[in-house]
């Protein structure tokens, strides 16, 4: 591995932990709290301002990405190399894995008071989607579920590419993280009703996979009617269509 490759890595990990440790630790205090010290509106513009200083930690050395998806777009959409996206992956989802225990340690004196020491994955005690989406109970898995993080991942993709692309009306230098933070909350706060909005493969699967050897089991994998699966793939697909929608509508227009 080369000494550039490493050290891209070692951002994305960064920027990948800032974002889930603000993020995860936003919903870990509202659900431990019971609501007293947070609420859905907080929980949404906490997950923009983790996005936002995620961002800045290390969009001078990889732009960013901070989820698999978003890399899988970029190696689609924007010839982002793709001998570097296992390893950016890889990053992303051992940053989001440490911060889930980060927050799992800081908390969890708290969590022992709210649950009794009894880790529980749903019900009035459940406490495993602090750390992992899991789908409300009218959501199919497929076809809903997966629509639901097809639209929310495109929406996510889609408008990044706008953003970022210089040729269109980028916002001032330094400014991007900040214009990104707002996008997602939006994203929360018009789609997250039905499933918590994951659009993010690493923002789930290595919380889940944490939650799975840390008390609550392999129920993580089997909740939701075997839920997993959806915030891992749906992003992918979505990220890639969001992607292929601002070129077709707007960024082709730019290269004639």
């Amino acid at each position: 591995m080369t000494r550039g490759l490493t050290r891209e890595m070692l951002a994305e990990f960064l920027g990948t932990f800032v974002l889930i440790v603000f993020g995860v630790g936003v919903v870990a205090q509202t659900v431990l709290s019971g609501g007293s010290a947070g609420s859905p509106l907080g929980i949404n513009i906490a997950w923009g301002l983790a996005v936002t200083m995620g961002c800045y930690v290390c969009a001078g050395v990889t732009g960013a990405h901070l989820n698999p998806a978003v890399t899988l777009a970029l190696a689609v959409h924007r010839r982002f190399p793709w001998g570097k996206v296992g390893a950016y992956v890889a990053a992303q989802m051992a940053g989001a894995f440490v911060a889930s225990a980060v927050v799992f340690a800081t908390y969890h004196e708290a969590l022992t008071a709210f649950d009794g020491g009894a880790r529980q994955v749903s019900g009035a005690l459940g406490t495993a989607g602090i750390w992992a989406t899991y789908p409300q109970a009218f959501l199919s898995t497929f076809p809903g579920g997966f629509i639901d993080q097809v639209v929310g991942t495109a929406l996510l993709v889609g408008v990044i590419f706008g953003i970022t692309d210089t040729r269109n009306s980028p916002p001032p230098a330094g400014l991007a993280p900040v214009v990104v933070g707002l996008l997602v909350v939006l994203i929360g706060a018009t789609f997250g009703f039905n499933s918590g909005y994951a659009i993010n493969p690493a923002r789930d699967l290595s919380p889940r996979l944490f939650t799975a050897i840390a008390g609550w089991g392999s129920g993580v994998f089997t909740a939701g009617n075997g839920w997993w699966w959806v915030p891992v793939v749906a992003p992918c697909v979505g990220a890639v269509t969001g992607g292929w929608l601002y070129d077709a509508c707007v960024g082709h227009r730019f290269e004639k």
